[in-house]
């Protein structure tokens, strides 16, 4: 089945201007991704579009409150083009300078720059569709949103190299006192392997992949430009995918979803057993016959700092694989995603590890969303900081991201922290603190694996200096006050402490931390038993 993480941008039949100001809401090949370091666990990335667009400012400072080490921006290229919704291309000017571009639009995202940089919060720029009526191809069917049918490689080019050129930390647009920030942390599309965001995904039946071909054109043009405008050495991700699809009849067709691990092997040009394409099957996907220069034409491929990834259960703990549908990409599954790259690196003779990056997740919770794969906010309580110590476990993965900080008003998707009323989630106090054990019976006088973590922590050692500790609280089964057990120095960059511990009895185990001069706080209870 196709995952239903694309409703968060059910843009379908939105007319193109709508659908910018919605989105707007939500190197060469010399340089090697830098080695994982085991147990650092990942940095924390976040996703608030509508409450950034609204609010960027005060939405920033909820965000360092609560310990978030990156915003992940997505950036429609529609929402900054000239003449959107015109046919016909803009002439007289150079579309890879920033000052072809009308300059209110830059605005939201100029803020969004400079007032994460003064939060001490890291950007995240996804440059992705819907691209410009003007630079797609004609004769897109119906059933499709506008601005993703083949959209035009060297026109993409053109606008990542302006967007790269005002975010290259040396731009001052007029009337501004000072030179913008830089950004260096980018990524390339988002979901290219659904048909919402990229199309056509297949064609001849679904038999022939063509999004992945698309995606290389739009790959290889946004590394160029990143490299021309001096961002080479930055942290440039590809991939942005999507983690399931569909595989049932004729689909993914053009607008509906490619399983991840499909849409990769023809990305790279190889066939299912990982070799590279010959004859008609390459010239079908944009491949040299035999990848005779693969590696050379598309340095992107080989050579980006790591490989996003959007692993999304379903409503389901994160450990569960979905049966007969062996080229997903979720959680549960991740080795294969790894598994994968891996294999189509060596296939070309390459040594690349990427590592992962997840850039989406979250569990859509009841309420608000009365659907089979929404869980109440108690259970994706648990079942996110299960799925945020699987990532921890993992040393390729270096981020863990959280989609939405407040629910969309009808409860479409709605995997924030906080109801549409701004009314906390159980999923909001597990995100500030997780805690998890991944044990929670055993013998009397064994030691239990006691893993967590204090998200603010390290914004608040930042700004006071003072080296920051959280306290393990255990409560009787038999009833009375909370009481220290144990005393933890949170020296980990990202605020994670693992730590075994041997518990008086049964009871209730949680954390407890204080923001300077503020109330103490705390994570999730979880309960042990001793036997």
């Amino acid at each position: 089945m196709l995952s239903n993480a694309n409703h968060r941008r059910r843009l379908t039949l939105a007319p193109l201007a709508l659908a910018c100001a919605l989105l707007a809401a939500c190197g060469s090949g010399s340089r090697p991704p830098a080695a994982p370091t085991p147990r650092l666990g990942p940095e924390s990335i976040f996703q608030a579009p509508e409450q950034l667009q609204a609010d960027p400012v005060g939405t920033l400072a909820q965000l360092r409150r609560l310990g978030v080490e990156r915003v992940r921006v997505i950036v429609p290229w529609c929402s900054l083009a000239p003449d959107p919704l015109s046919t016909s291309r803009p002439g007289g000017i150079d579309l890879s300078d920033p000052a072809a571009y009308p300059a209110g639009a830059w605005g939201i995202y100029d803020t969004i720059v400079r007032y994460a940089q003064a939060d001490g919060i890291g950007v995240d720029f996804t440059l992705t569709g819907p691209a410009p009526l003007w630079a797609t191809d004609a004769g897109e069917p119906p059933g499709g949103p506008p601005g993703v049918w083949k959209p035009s490689p060297s026109a993409f080019g053109a606008f990542v190299h302006a967007i790269a050129t005002r975010y290259g930390g040396a731009y001052k647009p007029a009337g501004y006192a000072q030179a913008l920030p830089r950004v260096d942390f980018w990524a390339i599309w988002n979901e290219p392997n659904y048909g919402i965001d990229l199309a056509p995904q297949a064609v001849d039946q679904s038999r022939v992949e063509v999004s992945p071909m698309l995606y290389r054109g739009l790959l290889d043009a946004a590394w160029s430009a990143l490299e021309q405008t001096g961002h080479g050495s930055d942290t440039i991700l590809i991939g942005e995918l999507a983690p399931r699809g569909v595989t049932v009849g004729d689909s993914p067709g053009n607008f509906s979803g490619m399983v991840p691990l499909r849409f990769l092997r023809a990305l790279y040009c190889v066939n299912a057993s990982y070799h590279p394409l010959t004859g008609i099957q390459a010239s079908l996907r944009g491949c040299p016959s035999g990848g005779a220069g693969f590696q050379t034409a598309h340095p992107g491929l080989f050579h980006a700092s790591g490989f996003a990834d959007h692993p999304y259960p379903q409503g389901v703990p994160p450990t569960q694989v979905t049966q007969d549908e062996p080229d997903y990409a979720d959680l549960a599954v991740i080795n294969r995603l790894e598994s994968t790259l891996d294999r189509l690196q060596a296939t070309y003779g390459s040594r690349t590890r990427f590592p992962i990056y997840d850039t989406e997740f979250g569990y859509q919770t009841n309420p608000p969303e009365a659907i089979t794969r929404a869980i109440s906010p108690q259970l994706a309580a648990y079942y996110l900081n299960w799925s945020e110590y699987l990532h921890w476990l993992d040393p390729r993965i270096r981020s863990y991201d959280q989609y939405l900080l407040t629910d969309p008003p009808k409860g479409n998707f709605p995997t924030g922290l906080l109801f549409a009323s701004g009314t906390p989630k159980a999923t909001y106090y597990a995100y500030r603190m997780p805690l998890y054990l991944p044990v929670t019976s055993t013998g009397s006088g064994s030691a239990l694996e006691i893993w967590g973590c204090v998200r603010p922590a390290h914004a608040t050692q930042q700004q006071t200096g003072l080296a920051q500790r959280a306290l393990i609280q255990f409560q009787s089964s038999q009833g009375g006050a909370f009481r220290t057990i144990a005393t933890v120095p949170l020296t980990n960059p990202h605020g994670y402490f693992d730590i075994r511990e041997t518990l008086p009895g049964s009871g209730a185990i949680r954390t407890s931390w204080s923001y300077p001069g503020g109330p103490a706080i705390y994570s999730r209870t979880v309960i042990v038993t001793l036997h």
